[in-house]
């Protein structure tokens, strides 16, 4: 596998200050640049921008069932070393994260075991953070 190139999101959030302090203190995401419309954050090596956009109507959560579980779509994320994963989701647990599905692992003891975690930043964008206990099986089938 070549080396990880950092992806760039970009994100509508209603309520930018809410947003920068959960993703600045809950996710302890490094704040780079910013305007009174806009903040980049470095999350885990990869540029997230929380855009100002006006609440539109309230938008139902669509979920997708996977594994007997309701998967939150559209939704983003990271995939991270196993390590990492363990310990960032142990800090949102202590921090009191209401989580969408709360992490567990997934084909354990199976190729693509994983693990997964689901939450909602404060305007409602759905975040997935996994991590595989074999990143060579990440696209494995």
């Amino acid at each position: 596998m070549s080396e990880i190139t950092p992806f760039h999101i970009a994100i509508p959030v209603h309520n930018l200050a809410d947003c920068r302090t959960f993703y600045g203190e809950i996710l302890n995401c490094e704040e780079g640049r910013s305007s009174d419309h806009w903040v980049d954050f470095n999350l885990f090596g990869h540029q997230l921008v929380i855009h100002y956009k006006p609440k539109s109507k309230e938008e139902e959560l669509h979920v997708n069932p996977v594994d007997g579980k309701n998967v939150p779509v559209p939704h983003y994320g990271v995939v991270l070393p196993w390590d990492t994963f363990i310990t960032f989701s142990e800090e949102l647990i202590g921090k009191g994260v209401n989580f969408v599905i709360e992490p567990y692992i997934r084909f354990k003891g199976e190729v693509g075991e994983q693990a997964t975690m689901f939450f909602l930043d404060p305007a409602g964008n759905a975040l997935e953070f996994k991590a595989f206990k074999d990143i060579g099986q990440l696209f494995a089938k």
